[in-house]
């Protein structure tokens, strides 16, 4: 499934995202997700942080997830952005990256929580779609790539 709607609302779909480094980037998109789920912004920042110390969420090719658990989070929720210039996230291949997902589970959604994380890394590595991410210029448009299920034009 690659339908990303049930964790992504359009209004989680950020372009142009100026930022200049991961702190900030996290802390940016912390503040969003916090709208989103009525959260506490700081919080969600500080647990991004701490997963970010056991090893960078940038898995490469200018593509990072940052991920956290969440108390009070009934279900899985995620922003995405498309930084306006790419950072250094310390990823696994030393690329700077531009494209964000961040994801905020539940505490105890541990087998969801790995899907999700299988799920949208699983779409994110496909090179054609990530093309199309960069390639749009704008939110309503990379919305609906992620709200979509394009695995059927690949058949």
């Amino acid at each position: 499934m690659n339908d990303f709607s049930d964790m992504l609302r359009e209004d989680a779909v950020l372009t142009g995202v100026v930022a200049a480094n991961k702190k900030a980037v996290l802390q940016h998109l912390a503040s969003v997700a916090a709208t989103v789920i009525h959260g506490d912004a700081k919080l969600i920042a500080e647990r991004l942080a701490a997963r970010e110390k056991l090893g960078s969420t940038g898995f490469g090719g200018g593509v990072a997830i940052p991920h956290a658990k969440i108390e009070g989070l009934e279900q899985v929720t995620a922003v995405f952005a498309r930084l306006a210039q790419p950072v250094d996230f310390q990823a696994v291949d030393d690329l700077p990256v531009d494209l964000v997902f961040l994801l905020l589970s539940p505490t105890d959604a541990g087998a969801v929580h790995l899907k999700a994380l299988a799920r949208v890394s699983r779409r994110l590595r496909d090179q054609a779609f990530l093309a199309k991410l960069r390639g749009t210029g704008s939110r309503d448009t990379l919305y609906a790539l992620f709200a979509t299920d394009e695995t059927r034009d690949a058949a």
